[in-house]
């Protein structure tokens, strides 16, 4: 039987392969232009997903007792190697260092996916191996949508990464909408369902997205790859597909303000 885990993994594969066939494409112009992430261009999104691959690598492999755990300072050391690179280099930094966590990630046998922790340094007990993939998705799904928005405005998540994202979101990973989300931004609690599945984006004291089937308050009508680059901050204006609409006690203007991203 496949574990979520393997299911996580799979999609990162799938991620990688993707943006891995689409980086070495790019035009030094299109590296240092802009991305689908305020301020970012799309040479710092890949920088910013290759020193976390890098990171990343270096946490997972102490959890496995391949490696002592990363002293005080290896963090900032490694974003400030990164940051003096030159946009082409970073680019082609990121393919070998995402290839190498990737690569890690594939080579954990299934017998262990349920019984190995791994710790993050800024969670108070480590998370299970699937929960740790997760994390890892959920930054390389959206900023690899953010490197590809930054050629193509139409550009959209996968429908396997979407589905993954929001079972992982409304699961071992929901404590990351109660960190982005502000739903203070909203005039009043909303639960909003996202029409043809079984999620549903609440607002109340703290933001968080279920399968609970609580009476909803609005509808949010549009594919759940743009629910999902909502709750990130990624569904502005200029990247909202036609026909996504929402309708009832709230508006995608105040969930836009409700979840500003990152």
């Amino acid at each position: 039987m496949t574990t979520l885990a393997s299911r996580t993994t799979s999609v990162l594969r799938s991620e990688h392969d993707t943006l891995a066939s689409l980086v070495p494409t790019l035009t030094d112009e299109q590296l240092t232009g802009p991305s689908g992430a305020s301020d970012w261009t799309v040479a710092d999104v890949l920088s910013h997903l290759g020193s976390g691959a890098e990171i990343s690598l270096a946490g997972f492999r102490a959890a496995l007792g391949e490696a002592e755990v990363p002293g005080d300072g290896f963090n900032q050391s490694v974003w400030d190697r990164w940051n003096a690179l030159s946009p082409q280099d970073q680019a082609a930094g990121w393919v070998r260092s995402d290839e190498a966590l990737v690569a890690a990630f594939e080579a954990v046998p299934e017998s262990r996916h349920d019984e190995l922790p791994v710790k993050l340094g800024f969670l108070p007990e480590p998370l299970p191996f699937a929960s740790f993939l997760a994390m890892r998705l959920s930054e390389v799904v959206q900023h690899g949508w953010d490197v590809r928005a930054g050629i193509d405005p139409a550009a959209a998540l996968t429908e396997p990464a979407a589905q993954l994202l929001a079972e992982h979101l409304s699961g071992g990973i929901g404590f990351m909408l109660g960190f982005i989300g502000k739903p203070a931004e909203a005039r009043e609690h909303a639960v909003v369902e996202i029409a043809k599945t079984p999620y549903r984006i609440v607002l109340d004291d703290a933001a968080r997205l279920t399968t609970e089937t609580l009476p909803a308050t609005a509808t949010f009508s549009g594919p759940l790859e743009s629910a999902a680059r909502l709750v990130y901050g990624r569904l502005g204006e200029r990247f909202t597909p036609a026909g996504v609409e929402v309708s009832g006690n709230i508006t995608l203007a105040e969930l836009r303000a409700a979840f500003p991203g990152f």
